[in-house]
Parts: C-alpha cells; structure tokens; sequence
C-alpha cells in the first residue's frame, strides 16, 4: 500500500489567517437580540444573522478564504458542487478574484439559487439527486479541464474560512455561553466551534440536523462517515447524505452535542423569524430556533445564546407555501366544504352569513364531479381568512346552526 496523505486538521491560526484573506469582501454581519426566543426560553438569545451576508449565506467565507489558498492553481477557473449556497458564493469569489467558476447543482436546487449563480457569471449544470452527486460531477469536471475544485465543507482551508464567524461572535457577545449551529457537512460548525473554543473552551456548541437528512447520529456513533439515504427537506442547504472524512472527526472533538429537529418545526422557525425578527431565513439557516423552540437543546442559564442564522436564500413561492401552512396551523385560515341547494341565491346566503361572522372570503369553488350529492344540490369550499382559532370555531358554530353541514379540509 501506498503511504497516506498527512491528515488534515484546523487550527486557530488558520482562522486568523482566514479572516485577513475574506475582509475585503465579507460582511461582519449583525447580531441581534430576539425577545420571542429570549422569553420562550427564559433566558438570552440572540440571533447572529448570517442571513444578510453576500450572496445570503455564511458560505463566501469558505469560499474566498479557498480561492486565497489555491492562488495560481485556480487561473483555469473552479468548479463546485452545491445545494445553492457554496455554488452562489464559489461564483461571487470567482467573479471577485477575476477566475472563470462551473457549478453543478441538484435537480430540485431552489430556482432563487440557480439565478443568483447564473447572474454572477458561472456557468450552471443541473443534475444529480443529491449534493453528494453534484460534488462528484464537479470534481470530475474539475479534472477534465485542469480547474481547482472547490468542496463545499470537507476541506481545511474553506472550514477555517466558514470560522471566521466563530471570530466575529466572540467580539460581538462578551458574555457567550452557547452557540447553536445547522449541521450539513460539518464545515461551518466544525470551524465555528474550532475558533470559539480555542479562546474560550468554556463555550458550549451544539450543532443541528434536520431529521429527513441527518447522518451524523450514525456516523459519530460508528466512528466513520455513514450514508444515509436523499429525501425531499425544507431545509435544501444542509442536506448532505455523508459527513465529511475531515469535518466527522472535527465535529466529534469540538462539538458538544449534534440534535435533530422535525421538518415541521423548521417550518414553524421559518415563519418565526419572518414574523418576529423580520427576517428571511431559508431552512437550513431555521434549525437552530427550531431545535430551541422544540427543546431539543436548551438555551444556556447563565450568559447569551447565540442561534446562527445561516443563510437567507429561499424562494418566494416556498415561503408562501410555508406561511399559508402556518395560517392554517393558527386557525387563521379555514378551508370549509358543504353542501347548499342548487338554485340562483343558495351561494349568496351562505357567504352573508359568513361575512356577518366576521370571516373574510379568500377563495370559493363549486364542487359537482366526484362528490355523493342530490341531484338538486351542489357542493362548495370555501377558503376563508379568520382571527385565530377561537374565531375559526365560532365562524363552524355559526354556519352549523343556519342549517349546513360544514366539513374542515385539511
């Protein structure tokens, strides 16, 4: 056998040297206090809100920090494989630095993502089930035309990069006690963990999963990378099938914990901090306020937790499907069938008797093909907006006691 190549480590100098080679271009971004968070835990939280970074993820910090390192190796250009983000920012530092940039991205990749790359001048492949596939495309790719690949966690130079947020978060909260992190690949939260412990070991850092894609349990269980199996998620960013063979062992020594949260929850977080914080957050960037939300893990006692925010970029047609989820789980959005006769004035009476109950009329639709009705009558779905659940039950009470028969459609 061959000898093996000396293993790769990160230390805190190299995040020091990583942060003096991204300043020109990345964002010290903001940390802010959240009261929803803050009172639901009894404690302190803030939200580090990487969100609002260039290109709307943490992931130019690895990427600037790599093109840095390959200096002339990257004057053919890089090549990436992403879920969205790492592509986007891969095609913000080329397009910085003056290198041609080719990113394969998955089929189901967020169209808002697809567009941010194209605009910045990368040359865009989509195919592939998985993140995992993209990154093999990429790598051959990068082969094919003597370009410098660029993997989107498992490599030391872009996980000293994604650190340099551990840096910022040390400046910005004197009195940090926990820091809650999303887990794909590990890179950012092995790097964050890496800078924030080396000043201060004291720091508690938990990472999150979501559960549709988790594959640290397993693989920090056997000691090795475990495959788990693609699944559609909400949280498209950190879907990542394998831990990497450097960020597995980083995330065993530096972490405290990695948890795993609901896809229903990061639902819930999106809305959460659009609705509280007034902030768009996509979701991979929502699971640490879903995993704090749903106790998966709990806010520090003493000090200030700190909930990064990850990334921002979600389509818009996500966001609504996931608000109009959020009405309907509130009860302020009700969706009603029945039955009325079927003669001129039977539609205008119930939506009267709607209306007098305060509910406001969003949507109606005749319903006659494949429903058991009389001959003479008609159903109707009515899609109405209310003020919260208590009134959703009154609006039922009322059109119940005018003589229909309502039905909730789920």
């Amino acid at each position: 056998m061959g000898a093996r190549a000396p293993e790769q480590t990160v230390e805190a100098a190299d995040i020091a040297r990583a942060r003096a080679a991204v300043a020109d271009v990345v964002r010290h971004t903001p940390v802010l206090p959240s009261q929803t968070l803050s009172d639901s835990t009894s404690a302190a939280v803030v939200l580090k809100a990487e969100n609002l970074q260039r290109t709307g993820s943490f992931k130019i910090r690895g990427a600037l920090n790599k093109l840095a390192a390959l200096g002339e190796r990257c004057a053919r250009g890089v090549t990436a494989g992403s879920a969205g983000n790492h592509g986007w920012a891969c095609a913000q530092a080329a397009r910085t630095r003056g290198v041609r940039c080719e990113v394969f991205m998955p089929v189901e990749a967020p169209l808002s993502k697809v567009e941010g790359c194209r605009a910045l001048g990368a040359v865009v492949h989509i195919g592939g089930a998985s993140v995992d596939d993209c990154v093999v495309q990429a790598r051959a790719r990068a082969d094919e035309a003597g370009m410098a690949f660029v993997h989107p966690f498992d490599d030391a130079d872009v996980i000293a990069g994604q650190g340099t947020l551990g840096l910022e978060l040390l400046e910005d909260v004197p009195d940090l006690a926990k820091v809650v992190v999303p887990v794909g690949g590990g890179g950012l939260s092995s790097g964050v963990a890496i800078a924030i412990k080396a000043q201060r070991p004291d720091v508690e850092v938990v990472g999150v999963q979501v559960e549709t894609v988790a594959a640290f349990a397993e693989s920090l269980r056997r000691g090795e990378p475990v495959g788990v199996s693609s699944a559609l998620t909400i949280a498209d960013g950190i879907a990542v099938k394998r831990p990497g063979d450097l960020t597995l062992p980083l995330v065993r020594r530096w972490l405290d914990d990695v948890v795993v949260v609901p896809e229903d929850d990061v639902a819930e977080a999106i809305v959460l901090c659009m609705e509280k914080a007034k902030l768009v957050v996509e979701g991979a960037g929502a699971v640490g306020v879903a995993a704090l939300l749903g106790g998966q893990t709990k806010a520090a006692p003493r000090g200030t937790t700190c909930v990064v925010l990850s990334g921002g970029n979600v389509d818009a047609g996500l966001l609504a499907t996931v608000a109009r989820r959020h009405e309907t789980e509130a009860g302020r959005r009700l969706v009603l069938f029945t039955r009325v006769p079927d003669r001129p004035g039977s539609l205008a009476r119930l939506l009267v008797l709607v209306g007098e109950a305060g509910a406001n009329l969003i949507h109606v639709e005749h319903l006659r093909e494949g429903i058991d009705l009389h001959v003479r009558e008609t159903a109707v779905q009515l899609t109405l907006e209310t003020r919260g659940r208590e009134h959703a039950d009154e609006v039922m009470t009322c059109v119940r006691e005018a003589g229909y028969e309502p039905h909730l459609v789920a």
